[in-house]
Protein backbone atom coordinates (compact mmCIF):
# COMPACT_ATOMS: atom_id res chain seq x y z
CA UNK A 1 0.00 0.00 0.00
CA UNK A 2 2.81 2.38 0.90
CA UNK A 3 4.47 1.71 -2.45
CA UNK A 4 1.29 2.57 -4.35
CA UNK A 5 0.97 5.84 -2.45
CA UNK A 6 4.59 6.77 -3.21
CA UNK A 7 4.15 6.05 -6.91
CA UNK A 8 0.95 8.14 -6.98
CA UNK A 9 2.65 11.05 -5.22
CA UNK A 10 5.56 10.79 -7.64
CA UNK A 11 3.21 11.08 -10.59
CA UNK A 12 1.48 14.09 -9.04
CA UNK A 13 4.81 15.80 -8.32
CA UNK A 14 6.05 15.28 -11.85
CA UNK A 15 2.83 16.44 -13.53
CA UNK A 16 3.32 19.04 -16.24
CA UNK A 17 0.52 20.54 -18.32
CA UNK A 18 2.88 21.07 -21.28
CA UNK A 19 3.46 17.30 -21.50
CA UNK A 20 -0.21 16.41 -21.71
CA UNK A 21 -1.49 15.66 -25.25
CA UNK A 22 -4.93 16.92 -24.27
CA UNK A 23 -3.55 20.37 -23.42
CA UNK A 24 -2.05 20.76 -26.90
CA UNK A 25 -5.27 19.46 -28.43
CA UNK A 26 -7.25 22.16 -26.63
CA UNK A 27 -4.71 24.79 -27.70
CA UNK A 28 -4.75 23.65 -31.33
CA UNK A 29 -7.59 25.96 -32.56
CA UNK A 30 -5.89 29.02 -31.05
CA UNK A 31 -2.49 27.98 -32.42
CA UNK A 32 -3.96 27.49 -35.90
CA UNK A 33 -5.55 30.96 -35.82
CA UNK A 34 -2.30 32.54 -34.64
CA UNK A 35 -0.36 30.75 -37.35
CA UNK A 36 -2.77 31.67 -40.15
CA UNK A 37 -3.49 35.27 -39.19
CA UNK A 38 -0.20 36.31 -37.51
CA UNK A 39 2.75 34.12 -38.46
CA UNK A 40 1.97 33.55 -42.14
CA UNK A 41 1.42 37.28 -42.90
CA UNK A 42 4.77 38.08 -41.28
CA UNK A 43 6.49 35.47 -43.41
CA UNK A 44 4.69 36.79 -46.50
CA UNK A 45 5.82 40.35 -45.75
CA UNK A 46 9.43 39.20 -45.36
CA UNK A 47 9.31 37.30 -48.66
CA UNK A 48 7.71 40.17 -50.58
CA UNK A 49 10.36 42.56 -49.28
CA UNK A 50 12.83 40.78 -51.57
CA UNK A 51 10.52 40.70 -54.58
CA UNK A 52 9.30 43.16 -57.21
CA UNK A 53 6.57 43.28 -59.83
CA UNK A 54 2.81 42.86 -59.54
CA UNK A 55 1.05 40.70 -56.97
CA UNK A 56 0.43 38.02 -59.63
CA UNK A 57 3.90 38.13 -61.14
CA UNK A 58 6.47 38.66 -58.39
CA UNK A 59 10.11 38.00 -59.02
CA UNK A 60 13.18 37.97 -56.83
CA UNK A 61 14.81 41.41 -56.60
CA UNK A 62 17.42 40.93 -53.88
CA UNK A 63 18.15 43.95 -51.70
CA UNK A 64 17.02 46.48 -54.31
CA UNK A 65 13.81 47.31 -52.44
CA UNK A 66 15.72 48.14 -49.26
CA UNK A 67 18.20 50.25 -51.20
CA UNK A 68 15.36 52.16 -52.86
CA UNK A 69 13.57 52.70 -49.56
CA UNK A 70 16.61 54.07 -47.72
CA UNK A 71 17.43 56.30 -50.70
CA UNK A 72 13.93 57.81 -50.60
CA UNK A 73 13.90 61.14 -48.68
CA UNK A 74 10.23 60.61 -47.90
CA UNK A 75 11.03 57.42 -45.97
CA UNK A 76 13.77 59.16 -44.00
CA UNK A 77 11.31 61.93 -43.13
CA UNK A 78 8.73 59.31 -42.15
CA UNK A 79 11.18 57.65 -39.77
CA UNK A 80 12.17 61.01 -38.25
CA UNK A 81 8.53 62.04 -37.77
CA UNK A 82 7.69 58.67 -36.24
CA UNK A 83 10.64 58.97 -33.87
CA UNK A 84 9.64 62.50 -32.86
CA UNK A 85 6.07 61.37 -32.28
CA UNK A 86 7.22 58.47 -30.08
CA UNK A 87 9.75 60.53 -28.11
CA UNK A 88 7.17 63.26 -27.37
CA UNK A 89 3.92 61.38 -26.86
CA UNK A 90 5.15 58.43 -24.75
CA UNK A 91 6.79 60.33 -21.84
CA UNK A 92 4.39 63.28 -21.93
CA UNK A 93 1.38 60.97 -22.07
CA UNK A 94 2.68 58.91 -19.13
CA UNK A 95 3.43 61.97 -16.99
CA UNK A 96 0.05 63.60 -17.65
CA UNK A 97 -1.76 60.28 -17.14
CA UNK A 98 0.03 59.74 -13.82
CA UNK A 99 -0.88 63.24 -12.62
CA UNK A 100 -4.52 62.77 -13.53
CA UNK A 101 -4.66 59.27 -12.03
CA UNK A 102 -3.21 60.50 -8.73
CA UNK A 103 -5.67 63.41 -8.71
CA UNK A 104 -8.63 61.12 -9.34
CA UNK A 105 -7.44 58.61 -6.72
CA UNK A 106 -6.96 61.31 -4.09
CA UNK A 107 -10.65 61.24 -3.23
CA UNK A 108 -11.57 64.74 -4.35
CA UNK A 109 -15.22 65.62 -4.70
CA UNK A 110 -16.52 64.49 -8.07
CA UNK A 111 -13.53 62.23 -8.73
CA UNK A 112 -15.82 59.38 -9.83
CA UNK A 113 -17.39 61.61 -12.47
CA UNK A 114 -13.98 62.70 -13.74
CA UNK A 115 -12.88 59.05 -13.83
CA UNK A 116 -15.80 58.16 -16.06
CA UNK A 117 -15.17 61.17 -18.31
CA UNK A 118 -11.49 60.33 -18.65
CA UNK A 119 -12.35 56.78 -19.73
CA UNK A 120 -14.82 57.87 -22.43
CA UNK A 121 -12.12 58.59 -25.07
CA UNK A 122 -11.00 54.95 -24.86
CA UNK A 123 -14.50 53.87 -25.93
CA UNK A 124 -14.77 56.43 -28.72
CA UNK A 125 -13.69 55.82 -32.30
CA UNK A 126 -10.42 57.47 -33.30
CA UNK A 127 -12.09 58.66 -36.51
CA UNK A 128 -14.85 60.43 -34.58
CA UNK A 129 -12.34 62.01 -32.21
CA UNK A 130 -10.22 63.09 -35.17
CA UNK A 131 -13.17 64.90 -36.75
CA UNK A 132 -13.71 66.77 -33.48
CA UNK A 133 -10.03 67.70 -33.29
CA UNK A 134 -10.17 69.03 -36.83
CA UNK A 135 -12.78 71.54 -35.66
CA UNK A 136 -10.80 72.34 -32.52
CA UNK A 137 -7.60 73.07 -34.48
CA UNK A 138 -9.25 74.84 -37.41
CA UNK A 139 -7.33 77.97 -38.30
CA UNK A 140 -10.45 80.11 -38.85
CA UNK A 141 -13.00 79.13 -36.21
CA UNK A 142 -11.21 76.59 -33.99
CA UNK A 143 -11.65 76.63 -30.22
CA UNK A 144 -7.90 76.32 -29.67
CA UNK A 145 -7.21 79.55 -31.54
CA UNK A 146 -10.00 81.27 -29.63
CA UNK A 147 -8.48 80.27 -26.28
CA UNK A 148 -5.03 81.35 -27.41
CA UNK A 149 -6.40 84.71 -28.56
CA UNK A 150 -7.53 85.38 -24.97
CA UNK A 151 -3.88 85.52 -23.93
CA UNK A 152 -2.76 87.41 -27.02
CA UNK A 153 -1.46 84.47 -29.08
CA UNK A 154 -2.31 83.30 -32.58
CA UNK A 155 -4.09 82.68 -34.72
CA UNK A 156 -2.25 79.56 -35.89
CA UNK A 157 -3.13 77.38 -38.86
CA UNK A 158 -2.46 74.07 -37.14
CA UNK A 159 -3.74 71.86 -39.95
CA UNK A 160 -2.26 73.66 -42.97
CA UNK A 161 1.06 74.98 -41.69
CA UNK A 162 3.85 72.40 -42.29
CA UNK A 163 5.75 73.73 -39.28
CA UNK A 164 2.85 72.92 -36.95
CA UNK A 165 1.77 69.56 -38.37
CA UNK A 166 3.84 67.45 -35.97
CA UNK A 167 2.89 69.66 -33.02
CA UNK A 168 -0.79 69.09 -33.78
CA UNK A 169 -0.26 65.37 -34.28
CA UNK A 170 1.64 65.02 -30.99
CA UNK A 171 -1.06 66.84 -29.05
CA UNK A 172 -3.66 64.53 -30.59
CA UNK A 173 -1.55 61.47 -29.80
CA UNK A 174 -1.04 62.45 -26.16
CA UNK A 175 -4.76 63.00 -25.69
CA UNK A 176 -5.59 59.61 -27.21
CA UNK A 177 -3.17 57.79 -24.91
CA UNK A 178 -4.54 59.25 -21.68
CA UNK A 179 -7.64 57.08 -21.23
CA UNK A 180 -5.99 53.65 -21.31
CA UNK A 181 -3.00 54.86 -19.26
CA UNK A 182 -5.22 56.30 -16.56
CA UNK A 183 -7.25 53.10 -16.24
CA UNK A 184 -4.11 50.98 -15.76
CA UNK A 185 -2.51 53.46 -13.35
CA UNK A 186 -5.69 53.74 -11.29
CA UNK A 187 -5.80 49.98 -10.88
CA UNK A 188 -2.20 50.10 -9.67
CA UNK A 189 -2.87 52.97 -7.26
CA UNK A 190 -5.83 51.17 -5.70
CA UNK A 191 -3.77 48.02 -5.23
CA UNK A 192 -1.22 49.79 -3.00
CA UNK A 193 -1.55 48.84 0.66
CA UNK A 194 -2.90 51.90 2.58
CA UNK A 195 -0.82 50.83 5.57
CA UNK A 196 2.31 52.01 3.75
CA UNK A 197 0.98 55.58 3.66
CA UNK A 198 -0.08 55.42 7.32
CA UNK A 199 3.39 54.38 8.39
CA UNK A 200 4.85 57.19 6.26
CA UNK A 201 2.53 59.68 7.97
CA UNK A 202 3.71 58.44 11.38
CA UNK A 203 7.28 59.27 10.40
CA UNK A 204 6.27 62.71 9.11
CA UNK A 205 6.86 62.03 5.42
CA UNK A 206 5.98 64.85 3.05
CA UNK A 207 3.66 64.48 0.08
CA UNK A 208 6.61 64.27 -2.31
CA UNK A 209 8.32 61.61 -0.16
CA UNK A 210 5.11 59.57 -0.09
CA UNK A 211 4.87 59.81 -3.86
CA UNK A 212 8.54 59.17 -4.70
CA UNK A 213 9.20 56.41 -2.16
CA UNK A 214 5.88 54.58 -2.10
CA UNK A 215 3.68 55.41 -5.09
CA UNK A 216 6.28 55.38 -7.86
CA UNK A 217 8.03 52.15 -6.79
CA UNK A 218 4.67 50.39 -6.43
CA UNK A 219 3.60 51.59 -9.89
CA UNK A 220 6.86 50.57 -11.58
CA UNK A 221 5.40 47.41 -13.22
CA UNK A 222 2.42 49.37 -14.61
CA UNK A 223 4.62 52.19 -15.86
CA UNK A 224 6.94 49.69 -17.55
CA UNK A 225 4.02 47.97 -19.24
CA UNK A 226 2.47 51.25 -20.40
CA UNK A 227 5.76 52.67 -21.68
CA UNK A 228 6.34 49.60 -23.85
CA UNK A 229 2.77 49.50 -25.16
CA UNK A 230 2.72 53.25 -25.83
CA UNK A 231 6.05 53.05 -27.66
CA UNK A 232 4.79 50.26 -29.92
CA UNK A 233 1.57 52.14 -30.64
CA UNK A 234 3.52 55.34 -31.34
CA UNK A 235 5.64 53.61 -33.97
CA UNK A 236 2.45 52.28 -35.59
CA UNK A 237 0.69 55.67 -35.77
CA UNK A 238 -1.43 55.94 -38.90
CA UNK A 239 -5.12 56.50 -38.19
CA UNK A 240 -4.40 59.70 -36.29
CA UNK A 241 -2.60 61.17 -39.30
CA UNK A 242 -5.28 60.06 -41.73
CA UNK A 243 -8.25 61.54 -39.85
CA UNK A 244 -6.49 64.66 -38.60
CA UNK A 245 -5.23 65.79 -42.00
CA UNK A 246 -8.20 64.54 -44.04
CA UNK A 247 -6.57 61.48 -45.59
CA UNK A 248 -3.20 63.14 -46.28
CA UNK A 249 0.07 63.16 -44.32
CA UNK A 250 -0.10 66.90 -43.77
CA UNK A 251 0.85 69.66 -46.16
CA UNK A 252 3.89 68.66 -48.28
CA UNK A 253 4.09 65.34 -46.38
CA UNK A 254 5.07 67.23 -43.24
CA UNK A 255 3.38 64.66 -40.99
CA UNK A 256 4.13 61.47 -42.93
CA UNK A 257 4.85 58.50 -40.68
CA UNK A 258 6.36 55.09 -41.30
CA UNK A 259 3.03 53.24 -41.48
CA UNK A 260 1.57 55.93 -43.73
CA UNK A 261 4.59 55.52 -46.01
CA UNK A 262 4.01 51.74 -46.16
CA UNK A 263 0.33 52.28 -46.97
CA UNK A 264 1.14 54.79 -49.70
CA UNK A 265 3.76 52.58 -51.34
CA UNK A 266 1.63 49.44 -51.26
CA UNK A 267 -1.92 50.62 -51.94
CA UNK A 268 -1.49 53.95 -53.74
CA UNK A 269 1.70 53.63 -55.78
CA UNK A 270 1.55 49.84 -56.22
CA UNK A 271 5.21 49.36 -55.31
CA UNK A 272 4.57 46.24 -53.25
CA UNK A 273 8.16 45.22 -52.68
CA UNK A 274 9.24 48.65 -51.46
CA UNK A 275 6.20 48.86 -49.20
CA UNK A 276 7.02 45.52 -47.59
CA UNK A 277 10.69 46.44 -47.29
CA UNK A 278 9.68 49.56 -45.37
CA UNK A 279 7.40 47.40 -43.20
CA UNK A 280 10.30 45.06 -42.38
CA UNK A 281 12.51 48.02 -41.43
CA UNK A 282 9.76 49.38 -39.19
CA UNK A 283 9.28 45.97 -37.57
CA UNK A 284 12.98 45.72 -36.76
CA UNK A 285 13.04 49.25 -35.33
CA UNK A 286 10.05 48.51 -33.10
CA UNK A 287 11.69 45.28 -31.92
CA UNK A 288 15.04 46.91 -31.15
CA UNK A 289 13.60 49.97 -29.38
CA UNK A 290 11.17 47.84 -27.37
CA UNK A 291 13.98 45.60 -26.13
CA UNK A 292 16.20 48.57 -25.29
CA UNK A 293 13.39 50.33 -23.47
CA UNK A 294 12.53 47.19 -21.52
CA UNK A 295 16.15 46.74 -20.42
CA UNK A 296 16.46 50.42 -19.49
CA UNK A 297 13.27 50.45 -17.42
CA UNK A 298 14.25 47.27 -15.61
CA UNK A 299 17.67 48.68 -14.75
CA UNK A 300 16.21 51.96 -13.50
CA UNK A 301 13.59 50.16 -11.38
CA UNK A 302 16.24 48.18 -9.47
Amino acid sequence: MAGVVRRWLGRVGSYSAERQPRAWLLLLPALVCIGVFNVLPLVRVLVMAFQSGTLRHLRFAGWSNFVAVFADPSFVRALVNTGVFAVVTVPVGLVVSLMLAVAVDSGLRGSRVFEALLFVPYLTSVVAVGVVFRYLFNGDYGVVNYVLSLVGLGPFDFLNDPRLSMVTLCVFGVWLSLAFNIVILLSGLRAIDPMLYRVADLYGASAWERFSRITLPQLAPMITFLSIMDLINAFKVYTEVYVLFNGKPGVADSAVTAVFYVYDKFYVQGRYGQGMAAAVVLFMLILVFTLLQSLLVRRLSK
